[in-house]
């Protein structure tokens, strides 16, 4: 999954994304409101984590700029201005959730995960094709009932093309999906994630395939 964080406090932020990390999740970091407005745009995160005093100003105008605009994208604002007033305006301006600082990173992914099981139009929670299952709020895929262990960034690419399937997804998207801003991207190791994601889906019998799309992408559809 890739999250952006939304923080001035660089100290915090380099925190969040080791703490992050372990759980599977790339963290893309600003720390300003026009910046943020620039990452959001991209439409490549799962969810915003948000603070409100930002430099250039309050977390939740970036808020109020994207459900103007139709963007469903779950947000919770992580602040220290924690009092009743203060979450009210938050889940007022259309913040899916208010967590006050300071809080436990155990509390902050289970909050994660509920915004994340609210309905989408992006894909049902639980997509079957073929003979795999891939939960979208867990990222969890299993074939036949018994779990497929993948490293996150081959989780990325499975998520990305099961999103599409049947279409042919671009090599670029593929990559925006994959890593994150400050990731350095070898030539060839979007290749490499998706050669070994082919070869596992394929030794467990998952019918599914991953076909090369030459000069554009790849796609994936039900052998």
């Amino acid at each position: 999954m890739r999250i952006l964080l939304v923080e001035d406090e660089a100290e915090m932020a380099a925190a969040m994304r080791t703490a992050l990390r372990r759980y599977d999740i790339t963290l893309d970091h600003v720390a300003t409101l026009a910046d943020a407005e620039e990452a959001a745009s991209a439409g490549v995160h799962g969810a915003i984590l948000l603070d409100r005093q930002l430099p250039d100003g309050d977390g939740l105008d970036l808020i109020r700029s994207l459900r103007r605009r139709g963007a469903s994208i779950p947000v919770i604002v992580l602040t220290a201005r924690g009092e009743l007033a203060d979450r009210i305006a938050g889940l007022d301006s259309g913040a899916d959730d208010y967590l006050a600082k300071p809080f436990a990173v155990e509390e902050l992914l289970a909050r994660l995960r509920a915004v994340l099981r609210r309905p989408s139009e992006i894909a049902p929670e639980i997509m079957r094709v073929g003979r795999l299952a891939f939960d979208f709020t867990s990222r969890l895929a299993t074939i036949d009932g018994e779990t497929i262990v993948l490293p996150r960034r081959e989780l990325a690419v499975l998520e990305t093309l099961l999103r599409r399937i049947g279409r042919t997804v671009q090599r670029s998207m593929l990559e925006e999906a994959v890593y994150g801003f400050d990731d350095e991207i070898q030539s060839n190791a979007l290749d490499t994630h998706v050669s070994r994601l082919r070869r596992k889906l394929i030794d467990s019998g998952s019918g599914l395939e991953i076909h090369a799309i030459r000069g554009i992408g790849y796609l994936m559809k039900q052998t």
